[in-house]
């Protein structure tokens, strides 16, 4: 006969773990590891925090900073502090800190320079996310900026948010800029993505091979472009 297998709660389960010495001592390293880390950026955000104090902005974390409005003057410190810092954690809360729509052109100058200044393979996921803010202040007054990135591909797949960018703007030669990145893999997805939000009709011949790429979400992004063109 086969044993029977009996189901046990998450409690109950958490209770025989809480009993493994093994389990108590890799739980122990990890809040020691959390620790250290969590002390590492604060020292490496101090400055930056007692600048912030300084001028009315007693926050505990970057994160609460985009939550409203009401932090906007908040704006030219982390625009200050970005190209200084040299922690990629603390770079990186910054980052997000400024990825809001109220943050101003400043914020986007401030964006693009770290952009171009950041290289090296350890930085892609860095430079990933200053694209994605560039995304999320995307406007027209630095459309050439966005192309001049968009089609450097020496910076890989960190343009793809910004090449997405593309495709909130009303310049007229946004489509032709995307059309050219439909035959770059690194960014055709969020080329798509980009001719999608512009409903380029003149995009369907382009577009419709795609409908056959080896990549099943490009497939998708393709069917879902044609699709809203259509529309």
């Amino acid at each position: 006969m086969k044993p029977k297998h009996t189901r046990i709660t998450a409690e109950e389960l958490l209770r025989q773990r809480e009993g493994d010495p093994l389990y108590c001592a890799q739980m122990q390293n990890l809040a020691k590891q959390k620790a250290a880390t969590s002390a590492k950026f604060m020292e490496a955000a101090a400055p930056l925090m007692a600048e912030l104090a300084a001028t009315g902005y007693e926050v505990e974390s970057l994160e609460v900073i985009p939550q409203s409005r009401s932090h906007k003057d908040a704006v030219p410190i982390l625009i200050k502090w970005l190209p200084k810092v040299a922690s990629f954690p603390v770079k990186q809360s910054i980052i997000r800190a400024l990825s809001v729509s109220w943050a101003g052109r400043d914020a986007v100058n401030a964006l693009l320079t770290e952009f171009h200044s950041t290289s090296g393979s350890s930085t892609v996921g860095l430079k990933w996310a200053i694209g994605n803010a560039l995304e999320v202040l995307a406007s027209d007054e630095f459309f050439d900026a966005y192309v001049k990135v968009a089609q450097e591909k020496h910076h890989g797949i960190a343009r793809q948010m910004v090449v997405s960018a593309l495709g909130k703007m009303k310049n007229p030669k946004a489509v032709n800029v995307l059309l050219g990145l439909l035959g770059d893999e690194e960014v055709v997805g969020h080329a798509l993505i980009g001719l999608k939000k512009l409903k380029a009709k003149e995009a369907r011949p382009q577009i419709e091979p795609l409908l056959n790429h080896s990549k099943a979400w490009i497939r998708k992004a393709a069917k879902e472009t044609l699709a809203r063109i259509e529309s």
